[in-house]
């Protein structure tokens, strides 16, 4: 926890520089004054966490010093002290909005917890305001990396509906980032203060499910021991994301009809009924036209989910997005695996260019996490990919690939060679003639087994 400024306004000498002594004992940055209007200059000029101040003060009260205080910066913490505390100065004085009253002669006890209670109210009010910040910045519609005009349509509609309080309903293939979209539509609506409850509705049964959703009383079923409060509960006032809606069971699908008809459900094994006061945001990677044909999902829910589609496309049909993507995950990752990586060959950028990418972005950006895991120098070769994504694209070319990309490595390997004859065999130039760092030089000469004879 950081050092706090404290600043100490007093008219009385003794009673000021006693105070600043023990805060500065007491690991505080301390500043003493003895007049009102040298602590708002003071205020002004820099930083301040706290202020103690005296009440009874020639110039001006310890009451209107702390309302000259909260008009140049509300968020500093206020503790007025004096001899003459009343009962109703305390009251006036916090609802002027001090942080706390203490009378004199001050016991420094009492000051010290007092000072402990408020850093840590600071402490935690400034990484709240920081937590914000991150999931402001972490889901706003620029971090969605996109190049494409497809993703544009679709961060365009995004953007008109986030402030509504319309139901949406996501679709697309598994990866392509239908809970991120989701993710951004609840952190840019008017309930981006409150939860925003996820769901995975595929990984649970069906009893488990609903009693996930909708909560459950003590004996409704054989192991409720307790009262437990569903997902719909925690998610009041704010969104839930239901994930893989396709999945549910008829029986599901009827009770969550009647929470977007009438928003009210109850916990199973009661009869009171519960409002709900929440935006549903669904997402599927099913194709729900055809699961009504086969009735294994309702036509009246569909309709009630699908107020606004969103449909994201898979990653093969936007591939101009895929050199963005490849770069931001690259930077990520070395950050993460604190490691230093420049770049990549061009070998390696090639591959997953052309790779068709089944498991979307999600596997793409498992597979850079891999390379930079596995690389060894500081630039990325086709050789970190993994062996089924290399075997793949082979078998997609002609049958004379081999044969050339045996003739590559040869002239690759003579390349290497004649700019190390080139240089007396010291390998910093020779990589300078060659384009490449010294690392990636020694990889390559390990690779293609070149020793100096």
């Amino acid at each position: 926890m950081k050092n706090r400024v404290v600043l100490v306004v007093d008219d009385e000498k003794n009673q000021r520089e006693m105070l600043v002594g023990f805060l500065i004992k007491k690991g505080y940055q301390a500043i003493g004054c003895k007049s009102a209007h040298e602590a708002i200059s003071i205020i002004k000029e820099q930083p301040v966490d706290v202020v103690l101040t005296d009440h009874q003060m020639p110039e001006m009260t310890g009451l209107e010093l702390l309302t000259q205080i909260k008009k140049i910066n509300p968020e500093i913490l206020v503790i007025i002290f004096t001899a003459y505390g009343t009962i109703e100065m305390a009251v006036q004085a916090m609802k002027d909005g001090a942080y706390h009253y203490l009378t004199k002669p001050v016991e420094l006890d009492e000051l010290t917890v007092m000072l402990k209670k408020g850093t840590e109210y600071l402490q935690i009010r400034e990484e709240n305001r920081e937590l914000k910040r991150i999931l402001q910045e972490r889901f706003s519609f620029d971090q969605i990396i996109s190049a494409s005009s497809q993703m544009e349509e679709v961060l365009n509609l995004v953007t008109r509906v986030a402030p509504t309080d319309t139901t949406i309903l996501i679709r697309g293939e598994s990866g392509t980032g239908k809970e991120l979209i989701a993710q951004a539509i609840h952190f840019h609506s008017l309930r981006a203060d409150r939860p925003l409850i996820k769901v995975n509705c595929a990984a649970l049964p069906e009893t488990l499910l609903e009693s996930e959703l909708f909560g459950h009383e003590k004996g409704a079923f054989t192991g409720a021991l307790n009262l437990r409060r569903g997902r719909f509960e925690e998610a009041e006032g704010g969104s839930i994301f239901l994930d893989e809606i396709g999945d549910i069971s008829l029986s599901t699908q009827s009770k969550l009809l009647r929470v977007l008809q009438e928003k009210t459900f109850q916990r199973l094994g009661s009869n009171r009924t519960i409002e709900s006061d929440c935006r549903i945001l669904a997402a599927t990677n099913r194709d729900l036209e055809k699961s009504i044909q086969e009735s294994t999902f309702r036509e009246d829910l569909y309709y009630r989910l699908n107020v606004v589609p969103i449909v994201i496309p898979p990653l093969r049909e936007r591939k101009v997005d895929i050199p963005k993507l490849i770069d931001h995950f690259l930077e990520k990752f070395s950050v993460k695996c604190h490691k230093s990586i420049k770049g990549m060959t061009r070998e390696a950028r090639d591959i997953l260019l052309k790779y068709h990418y089944p498991g979307n972005i999600r596997e793409l950006e498992n597979i850079m996490e891999r390379a930079v895991v596995l690389t060894r120098p500081d630039v990325i070769d086709e050789d970190d990919l993994p062996i089924q994504m290399r075997s793949t694209l082979v078998k997609e070319t002609t049958a004379g690939t081999s044969h050339t990309r045996g003739r590559l490595a040869a002239s690759e390997r003579q390349l290497i060679v004649e700019a190390l004859e080139n240089n007396g065999w010291i390998q910093t130039r020779a990589a300078e003639e060659l384009g490449i760092s010294e690392r990636v030089l020694r990889y390559r000469m390990k690779k293609h087994r070149i020793q100096r004879k």
